[in-house]
């Protein structure tokens, strides 16, 4: 998945690094809010995916002695500040570009070259596009898109899609807001799209920043993955009763498991200490996922207490 993710990654840099000077090129030339505004989220788009790449390389550094865990949750501290940066300069500059060009309008000269520059990100574009779904469509099984996004654990791959998507949206919106400048002379067209654009990057920075922020914090395994685990440690012979099955994403292919167990009762702490072994072989083979496993062996007396307190039910 990570040899997947950086693939999509690059050619998203590629995508956006062609079309990028050109944008500018065209702004200056042409005056064009939108296409300046453009620009800008090409640049940021580029940046973005230099930090995606950046935090991919620093969660592959081994475990020490600080973080006994690894440094796996660094792609999702990375991908929270795409989606920050995304808001703070995508949006905020987008934003202000277009109600400084509404407050202010200047007349577009040449604007045929923002038509040649915006053909061109839309090709340069859906190529990335088309590369980023494809990759995400491969990953996403049988969950609809929103699904995926919601229950994908690694936001390296789906930040691309929506990033492109995104970019996709904003030049269709400066193509209109230019073409409505020159059709009408009403150079105020090519501010409201600039506003439009940085309106639909802010959206899209929020929704990525929630998606992230659970994985950032300690987000659980999917429920698939759980149920799979609680499954087929009830499945084993000594085991009396599965209480607890704790789980949380390190990094996208890491998952930390902590295990409630409760054995059958005349069962030697040898033959428990085999069990615990042959559940963590077990668990692991099964769920490539999970790296590390930790079964606690609950006692009759901890089963008899709880049994014994005025509230059973978990909060």
């Amino acid at each position: 998945m990570a040899s997947e993710s950086k693939s999509v990654i690059y050619a998203a840099m590629a995508g956006n690094l062609l079309i990028a000077v050109t944008k500018f090129i065209a702004g200056g030339i042409t005056g064009s809010s939108a296409m300046l505004s453009e620009g800008i989220h090409s640049v940021v788009d580029t940046g973005n995916q230099v930090l995606l790449l950046l935090g991919m390389k620093r969660a592959q550094r081994p475990p020490d002695d600080q973080f006994p865990f690894g440094y796996g949750k660094e792609v999702y501290f990375w991908s929270f500040v795409v989606a920050i940066l995304i808001f703070a300069i995508g949006a905020g500059v987008s934003l202000y570009e277009g109600i400084l060009h509404v407050l202010e309008p200047e007349p577009m000269t040449s604007p045929i070259v923002n038509y040649i520059v915006l053909a061109l990100g839309l090709v340069f574009e859906g190529a990335s596009w088309v590369f980023a779904l494809n990759a995400f469509r491969k990953t996403k099984g049988k969950w609809g898109y929103l699904e995926a996004v919601q229950r994908g654990k690694d936001p390296s791959l789906f930040m691309v899609v929506f990033e492109d998507s995104a970019a996709m949206i904003g030049l269709l919106v400066a193509l209109a807001g230019v073409a409505l400048s020159q059709l009408t002379g009403n150079p105020v067209f090519d501010g409201i799209a600039s506003i439009l654009i940085g309106l639909i990057l802010a959206g899209t920075a929020i929704w990525l920043a929630v998606e992230t922020k659970g994985l950032l914090i300690g987000e659980s395994a999917n429920q698939v993955v759980i149920q799979h685990i609680r499954s087929q440690v009830q499945q084993a012979s000594l085991v009396d009763a599965v209480h607890e099955v704790l789980t949380m994403h390190m990094g996208p292919d890491f998952v930390l498991v902590n295990i409630s167990v409760r054995f059958k009762r005349g069962s030697t702490a040898a033959e428990i200490e085999q069990a615990i072994a042959e559940l963590d072989r077990n668990i692991k083979q099964t769920s490539p996922v999970v790296k590390r496993v930790f079964i606690e062996a609950e006692s009759y007396r901890d089963v008899d207490l709880r049994a014994d307190s005025p509230s059973t039910t978990p909060s």
